[in-house]
């Protein structure tokens, strides 16, 4: 499944930046709501996660962001999250970044985090920006309120919203210091979340893509794994725990 170089440079890496998106949620039975399967009560997504629809129906809204957290409260973390947190303890410097808003990387214990398009099991102020998790929201007629007595909104990149500065540029950062860079079920196409991986092929890592189908970013790669990330990741763990058991030396 993978090639010798490809676990090699993953057991003696020093730092490895992971990039995921949709897929490895997928896994989990986190709907994507896209397309044909992605209309709630006739509504688009792009209906719903805008700051116009917000302003104009902030209790439609937030039925709908109630609902995806009912959904994902129901799901656990697959075989491929919990191979990463595992990953963690293989390697001195592992930063997670992902375009996933469930949290769910967190609950099967990844440590450093970076999520690039917020998380939608926390609620932000749209006045004073003060963040909550979700069982600590306070709800009043329909929405959420800051103990300020803004409206709360939930935390997450909207369309039409630029991706929060700080954690976007922690992200490039962590891919152009990285010695190995893994692109998990993501489809390399959303911008500027898809730019990271390319950041690390231009400093010089190690790419490896683990995804059902090829991307544009699979040609620009040194190896590509086409498979699901559940089924790939705790074997690609296995591999690099051997090599490392094998060679303890980085």
């Amino acid at each position: 499944m993978f090639s010798e170089s490809a676990i090699k440079k993953i057991g003696r890496s020093e730092t490895i930046l992971i990039l995921t998106g949709a897929g490895i949620s997928a896994e989990s039975g986190v709907p994507t709501f896209r397309g044909e399967n992605g209309l709630w009560k006739k509504y688009k997504p792009e209906e719903l996660a805008t700051p116009d629809a917000f302003r104009n129906d902030p209790v439609l809204v937030w039925e709908w962001y109630r609902y995806r957290r009912d959904i994902i409260r129901s799901v656990e973390p697959n075989p491929g999250h919990l191979a990463l947190a595992a990953m963690e303890e293989t390697v001195p410097n592992l930063v997670l970044v992902t375009q996933n808003v469930d949290g769910l990387h967190a609950r099967s214990g990844s440590k450093r985090i970076l999520e690039v398009h917020g998380n939608i099991m926390r609620s932000r102020c749209s006045q004073c920006a003060r963040t909550l998790p979700a069982d600590e929201e306070t709800w009043r007629n329909g929405v959420p309120v800051c103990e300020c007595g803004g409206m709360m909104r939930p935390d997450v990149v909207w369309f039409g919203e630029s991706l929060p500065r700080q954690v976007l540029e922690e992200a490039f950062t962590a891919a152009e210091e990285c010695d190995v860079c893994l692109s998990i079920g993501t489809s390399a196409l959303v911008q500027p979340a898809a730019s990271i991986p390319w950041h690390a092929v231009q400093a010089g890592a190690y790419v490896l893509e683990i995804n059902p189908e090829s991307t544009p970013l699979t040609p620009h790669i040194q190896e590509f794994v086409k498979g699901k990330a559940g089924i790939v990741l705790p074997e690609l763990l296995r591999q690099v725990r051997e090599q490392q058991q094998k060679n303890p030396g980085r």
